[in-house]
């Protein structure tokens, strides 16, 4: 029985999912060819989970989606989502975070709009945001062509720790005088956002 709890173990902290009794059955008989009884594997699962609920575990194996999954256990998320948060940003380029908080604010927006408002070409920006799933597809526009919308994420909630879009930093206020002298500012100022880069590469 240890041998099999330890080899239902591996088998839950590889993967990046909910693994099932069923997924984990078949793994179990193509390796060792033989098929374990159920009870027996169910009885595996339930040691392991006694054994992660002690307090000098930071995790436990949590029965979710129709299947087993290491988790971290509620005193420490705080701590996670920092981590999280901290390394979204470093990953992202100036580019990637200069899109990203443009479709924060303007959302639901499509790409023509970001690149107006950017002046340069976002196409890889938002392949990187919606490979790290903080940026997502919300429909199509009515406009010619009907591009696609992008919106923020409940991923992008989550990273930077916000329960709802409203807690985004609002955008100053911007009063035009009525005499100018000089240029007028851009759009990505008037909205209290960054300024783009536009000799950076994508």
């Amino acid at each position: 029985m240890d041998q099999l709890v330890q080899h239902i173990e591996s088998l839950i902290f590889t993967t990046d999912h909910a693994i099932s009794l069923d997924e984990i059955d078949s793994v179990l008989e193509e390796a060792f060819g033989i098929r374990f009884p159920q009870q027996e594997v169910e009885g595996a699962i339930e040691i392991l989970k006694a054994r992660y609920a002690a307090d000098e575990f930071a995790f436990d194996i949590v029965e979710i989606g129709g299947g087993y999954q290491f988790l971290t256990k509620g005193a420490f998320h705080n701590t996670v989502g920092v981590f999280l948060r901290q390394t979204t940003r470093k990953r992202l380029s100036r580019s990637a975070l200069e899109t990203l908080s443009i479709v924060a604010y303007k959302q639901p927006v499509t790409k023509s709009e970001l690149e107006k408002i950017r002046g340069v070409s976002c196409d890889y920006a938002i392949q990187k945001l919606l490979e790290k799933e903080l940026v997502l597809i919300v429909g199509r526009s009515d406009g010619p062509g009907k591009p696609l919308l992008y919106a923020t994420s409940a991923k992008f909630m989550d990273y930077f720790g916000l329960k709802s879009i409203e807690e985004l930093p609002q955008p100053k206020e911007f009063k035009e005088p009525d005499n100018t002298i000089g240029e007028m500012a851009s759009d990505e100022d008037a909205a209290g956002l960054p300024a783009a880069d536009t000799t950076e590469e994508e």
